[in-house]
C-alpha cells in the first residue's frame, strides 16, 4: 500500500485572479475545533455572519446568508431561484462571467436576452436599455467587476433602467466585494452574489447572497419547483433564519469560522479605508508596470483597482515567465481567458494580497526577468 507523504506545500504569493493570501487570523480560525452544524455555539456563530455580511454589504436585507458552495453556485442560486421556464432576462455579457450567467438562465428554461460590449469595456447603458425594450424582463443582470477582463462596471443607471421596467436587478460581485464600494439598498440591487476568496481573503467555498423584499416576493411567487434542490432557497433560508433553525445540509462548518474572522478583520480596517488601500496598491503597481512596458487593456476610468489586465511587453512570452515567476520567485499571477489567453496577465491586489510588499515582489522579479 502505497501511503503518500506529509503534505508540505510551497508558500506562495497569490497575485492571480483569486485565491488571494490569508491573514493569520483566518487561518487560525480554520483550525478552531469542528463543533456540529446545528449546535446553539454555530448558530451563534452563524447569525455573526450574517449580521457582518450585511454591513458590509450595504444591506438591511433579511435574507442574506452564505451559500455553502463557491461563487458560481451564488451565481445559479440567485438565477435559478429567481427565473422559471419562460421567464425572459436581460443579461450584460462582456467577459467569462457574463457568459455563465447567460448559460445558467437557458438551463432554467427562460430566455436570455443577451447584451454585448467588446471585452475589456463597460456595457453601453444605451444598449441594455433598447435590449429592455424588446422584451418583459424579469430580471436584468451584470458583472459588477469582471474578472476576466479588469472592468468595473457602473451599476446604479443599469439598475435604475431594471426598476423602470419593473424588472429585478441581479449583480456578481465575486470580485469587488470588499475591494471597492458597493451598496446593495443605496443601487436598488435585488439579488447579489459574490465569493470569499478573493478581496475578503478567506478560503473559497462559500458564496454570500442576499435578496432584497422585491425578490423575496419572487421567490413566494413561484408556480414551479426550483430545479435544484441543494440550492433551493424556500429550503436553505430556514436553516439561516428564525429561532428554529431547520435540517438542511451539513454546513462546511470551519470555512463559516474562517469566514466569521475574514470579515470581521474587513470591519476593523474600515470599508472606506480597505477601498483606499486597495487603490493605492492598485495605483503604485500600475505605475511600475507601466515602467516596464505593460500597457493597460481598460480605460482608466473603468479598471479595477483589484484586478490588473495588462497586455504583455513585445517578445515576454506568456506562459514561461509566468511558471518563472512561480518556481523562482514563489509568485503567482493569472492568464489571460478567451480572446486574450496567451496577450494578457491579471494581476490580481485582493484583500491580504493588496500590499507594497506584493506589489514590490512582484516588480523586482519583473525587473530581472523581463
Amino acid at each position: 500500500m502505497n501511503i503518500p507523504s506529509e503534505l508540505n506545500i510551497s508558500r506562495r504569493m497569490l497575485m492571480g485572479p483569486g485565491p488571494s493570501d490569508m491573514h493569520p487570523r483566518v487561518l487560525k480560525a480554520m483550525s478552531t475545533p469542528l463543533i456540529g452544524h446545528l449546535d446553539p455555539e454555530f448558530v451563534r456563530v452563524m447569525d455573526e455572519v450574517k449580521e457582518m455580511l450585511q454591513q458590509t454589504l450595504k444591506t438591511s436585507n433579511a435574507l442574506t446568508i452564505p451559500v455553502s458552495a463557491p461563487g458560481s453556485a451564488g451565481m445559479e442560486t440567485c438565477l435559478i431561484n429567481l427565473l422559471e421556464p419562460g421567464d425572459e432576462a436581460v443579461i450584460c455579457v462582456n467577459g467569462v462571467f457574463g457568459g455563465r450567467m447567460a448559460e445558467v438562465v437557458e438551463r432554467c428554461g427562460a430566455k436570455a436576452i443577451v447584451v454585448e460590449a467588446p471585452w475589456g469595456e463597460p456595457m453601453a447603458c444605451e444598449d441594455v436599455r433598447n435590449a429592455v425594450a424588446t422584451c418583459a424582463p424579469k430580471l436584468v443582470a451584470v458583472v459588477h467587476a469582471e474578472t476576466s477582463t479588469g472592468v468595473l462596471q457602473p451599476l446604479e443607471e443599469i439598475g435604475q433602467i431594471a426598476r423602470d421596467a419593473n424588472a429585478l436587478f441581479v449583480v456578481d460581485a465575486v470580485t469587488s466585494f470588499c475591494g471597492c464600494d458597493l451598496r446593495v439598498d443605496e443601487w436598488g440591487i435585488d439579488a447579489l452574489y459574490s465569493g470569499t476568496q478573493k478581496c475578503l481573503s478567506a478560503p473559497p467555498g462559500i458564496s454570500p447572497v442576499t435578496f432584497s423584499d422585491r425578490a423575496v416576493d419572487v421567490l413566494a411567487s413561484r408556480k414551479t419547483k426550483v430545479q435544484s434542490w441543494f440550492l433551493d432557497l424556500s429550503m436553505l433560508r430556514n436553516y439561516w433564519e428564525g429561532a428554529k433553525r431547520t435540517y438542511h445540509h451539513t454546513a462546511p462548518v470551519s470555512n463559516v469560522f474562517a469566514l466569521r474572522a475574514a470579515l470581521r478583520l474587513v470591519l476593523e480596517e474600515g470599508l472606506e479605508e480597505r477601498f483606499a488601500r486597495h487603490r493605492e496598491n492598485g495605483e503604485l503597481l500600475r505605475d511600475g508596470l507601466e515602467d516596464l512596458g505593460f500597457t493597460y487593456l481598460v480605460a482608466p476610468e473603468f479598471r479595477l483597482p483589484m484586478l490588473h489586465a495588462v497586455k504583455l511587453p513585445d517578445g515576454l512570452d506568456d506562459a514561461s515567465v509566468r511558471m518563472r515567476l512561480l518556481n523562482e520567485y514563489n509568485i503567482e499571477v493569472g492568464a489571460g481567458l478567451g480572446p486574450f489567453a496567451g496577450k494578457i496577465w491579471r494581476i490580481g491586489l485582493m484583500g491580504e494580497s493588496s500590499s507594497p510588499n506584493h506589489v514590490n515582489a512582484l516588480l523586482g522579479a519583473l525587473k530581472v526577468l523581463c
